[in-house]
């Protein structure tokens, strides 16, 4: 290690220009990065929901659909407006009442069951339902969207995952350098007061954000990344990797205390800096890594870009930072400040010296809230819930609901050789599931609802039929992720097999059924994981069989409490919160536990007994903890605040407000703990029986015998 030390001071100046010119390609690699903003896209490809899309395009040429809501148009217009969106680029075809029936049919001559389906029961608006040729998440899909609000002006609305999707796009990219920027100088401040100089604070960042553009530009090797890795990336490399370039100017500090010259210093700060991070960084990875058994395959794209986020940033933290801050040195020099912010650290080790039962007692019993707040969390699945009522997607879908008692179309593909019949049987059966508002395929509108001669047959049979499949739309009322909603999947699925083993029933409704079913079980897999990996961890650097059952349990009860206070608060999270939150809080901060309990241990392998040990572990450790905690609060606080996308805002404010959570748990309970569980930590942990052994030497000796650090001492100064 110290060699690689050597080699980086050597090195300086070419490591800096080197690290400058990476910036290019990773710049390049970036804005070459395809950011994929449909979250059902990462959906398992081998269920019915996503097999079935892959069909409708394939047969139809039909990817994403959407419902376009029209106010006051007369039949003139309507079929004017149909005729120019048919001419979007990228939409496949537009479904409304002129192409039933050349518009030749008054609409109050209508049957009943036509006018259900294409305008509003409580005003003049009318329904289009139009098919795009490519998928809810590409380039072409969004930019159709574009242009058809163009094309329709404010008085018509489209409703669509599709335009969700477009809607989300925009104010994401929006939003991202804001919050990014926020939070840069809100993390430029808390390590400004904890920092002894200004400078520093400035080389940190410059060196975290080299290595986030490294991150980010990376990924052109995956081809593309979620926008809600996109979102956070940057925020959440900056909150955890900073706590290594708190430890290297630390121990650079130290060491020119001890060193002839700044460059041995540092060799030495490296050396030491690589041992202890690499071990540190290893829990935030498997933290980070165990999203990756997510069968819901987001959890795969975080997962990697985070993990790599985290390496970036500790080869960054070796290499670029020393060079920048031995090149700076005399600036740094000139710029230091007395005032740090600190906590009284001396005070909290004399509280737990006399204090530290009760205190274990009342914190353990935060459990009890805590388990019952976190096992009643409400969560959402309706993706638009998560963005602003004022977005025009928002909008339509409020004026579906309330002008025609719809939430979603779904789509059903069976054999195209089933019999008319049996096709027509089959849709008044979905007729009479609750909540379907209506059911209509080409077996249903030829020659029962318009008259043949009207038809125009040649564009219907290219719309609901193919050779292999038929397609048939079905509305609900309900909406989408609804308990009712789910009841009602399951009720049309078991009607369509009924009459076809093979048809699929896709949308969606049924696709974010299958969404809440496969999170669900990812959830519990992915807490399993990352506790089980960081567990094996903490006992291959600790060498212990005790101490991390007592680590992970002082985290996960900040986790719990984290996620309960949702529930005491009333708010509902979204579904990807629950599932990552707390993964990436427990390998995030498990290291402000693991550095105060190896402080303890060497204090106590070193001769002390168990209170001096506990006590120079909180005076030295509690600071660090401190800082570390701040500085993620720092980074993710302001995206909390100001994002309005609630999918991204929860997750932020859930790592801020569980950074501080863990904090003070690990000040305030895990001190406790390991005075009470001395004990058997001693007998139970590699390296520390000589403690034992030393305990039964010193009851066996007499009372002015035992060494003066084991003897107590009375107010009257006599030992």
């Amino acid at each position: 290690m110290l060699r690689f030390g050597k080699g980086v001071v050597k090195l300086r100046w070419f490591i800096l220009a080197l690290s400058v010119i990476l910036l290019i390609p990773s710049v390049i690699g970036y804005l070459n990065t395809r950011i994929n903003y449909d979250i059902l896209y990462y959906l398992p490809k081998d269920i019915e929901t996503m097999k079935g899309q892959d069909i409708l395009l394939e047969d139809f040429g039909k990817g994403a659909y959407g419902i376009f809501v029209c106010d006051d148009l007369s039949t003139a217009e309507q079929i004017k407006l149909e005729e120019k969106l048919s001419k979007v680029e990228h939409v496949s075809s537009v479904i409304c009442y002129s192409s039933l029936t050349g518009g030749e049919i008054p609409s109050a001559m209508l049957p009943d069951r036509i006018k259900d389906v294409f305008y509003s029961k409580y005003g003049k608006g009318c329904l289009m339902f139009i098919f795009f040729n490519s998928t809810s998440s590409t380039e072409e899909t969004m930019k159709a969207i574009k242009d058809i609000r163009a094309v329709a002006g404010k008085q018509c609305l489209l409703s669509s995952m599709a335009a969700v999707v477009t809607d989300t796009k925009d104010l994401v990219q929006e939003q991202i350098p804001i919050y990014t920027s926020i939070a840069v100088v809100l993390a430029l401040i808390v390590l400004m007061l904890t920092m002894d100089s200004y400078l520093v604070p400035v080389l940190f960042l410059a060196d975290i954000g080299m290595t986030i553009i490294y991150n980010l530009g990376s990924n052109f090797v995956k081809g593309e990344m979620s926008f809600i890795t996109m979102a956070l990336v940057a925020i959440l490399q900056l909150g955890v990797t900073m706590d290594y370039s708190i430890f290297l100017y630390h121990s650079y500090v130290e060491q020119k205390m001890l060193c002839n010259d700044k460059k041995e210093a540092m060799a030495n700060a490296i050396a030491v800096t690589l041992t202890s991070v690499t071990g540190s960084s290893l829990t935030t990875i498997a933290g980070f890594l165990a999203m990756c058994f997510m069968t819901f395959t987001l959890g795969l794209d975080m997962g990697i870009v985070m993990a790599k986020g985290v390496i970036f940033g500790v080869i960054g933290c070796v290499t670029i930072l020393p060079s920048m801050i031995l090149v700076c040195d005399k600036a740094i020099e000139k710029t230091k400040h007395r005032f740090t912010l600190r906590l009284p650290s001396k005070g909290l080790a004399k509280f737990f010296d006399k204090a530290y039962i009760p205190a274990a007692i009342i914190l353990l019993l935060l459990w009890v809230p805590a388990i019952f707040g976190y096992s009643r969390i409400n969560v959402y699945y309706k993706l638009d819930n998560s963005l602003p009522e004022t977005l025009s997607c928002v909008q339509a879908n409020k004026a579906l609901e309330k002008d025609y008692d719809m939430n979603s179309v779904s789509m059903i593909l069976v054999d195209s050789k089933q019999p008319s019949k049996e096709t027509k049987k089959m849709l008044e059966d979905l007729k009479g599931v609750d909540g379907v508002e209506f059911a209509i395929g080409l077996d249903s509108l030829q020659g029962s609802l318009v008259p043949d001669d009207l038809m125009t047959s040649s564009e219907l049979t290219k719309d609901f039929k193919s050779d292999r499949y038929k397609l048939l739309l079905v509305s609900s009322k309900y909406q989408v992720a609804t308990d009712e909603a789910n009841a009602q999947c399951d009720e049309i699925n078991k009607i369509v097999k009924s009459y076809d083993k093979n048809a699929m029933f896709i949308g969606e409704a049924p696709a974010t059924k299958d969404l809440i079913k496969i999170t669900d079980r990812d959830f519990k897999v992915v807490s399993a994981v990352s506790i089980g990996a960081i567990f094996i961890l903490i006992l291959m650097v600790l060498k212990s069989a005790t101490i991390p059952f007592i680590l992970v349990a002082v985290v996960e009860l900040a986790i719990y409490l984290n996620m309960s206070i949702s529930y005491y608060t009333g708010t509902t999270l979204p579904f990807i919160a629950s599932i990552c939150v707390g993964t990436i809080q427990l390998g995030a901060t498990i290291d402000y536990a693991i550095l105060m309990t190896t402080r303890y241990k060497t204090e106590r392998i070193g001769g002390a007994d168990r209170k001096l040990a506990v006590k120079t572990a909180v005076e030295t450790s509690v600071n660090s903890v401190f800082s570390s905690a701040l500085g993620f609060f720092a980074a993710t606080i302001g995206c909390a605040v100001y994002s309005n996308i609630d999918l991204i805002s929860s997750i932020c404010m859930l790592l801020a407000r569980g950074a501080l959570l863990s904090m003070v748990l690990v000040i305030l309970l895990l001190p406790a703990l390991l005075l009470i569980f001395d004990p058997v930590i001693i007998r139970t942990t590699a390296g520390m029986r000589c403690c034992v052994d030393r305990e039964k030497e010193n009851k066996n000796m007499p009372e002015m015998a035992l060494p003066i650090r084991f003897k107590r001492i009375r107010k009257d100064g006599s030992i």
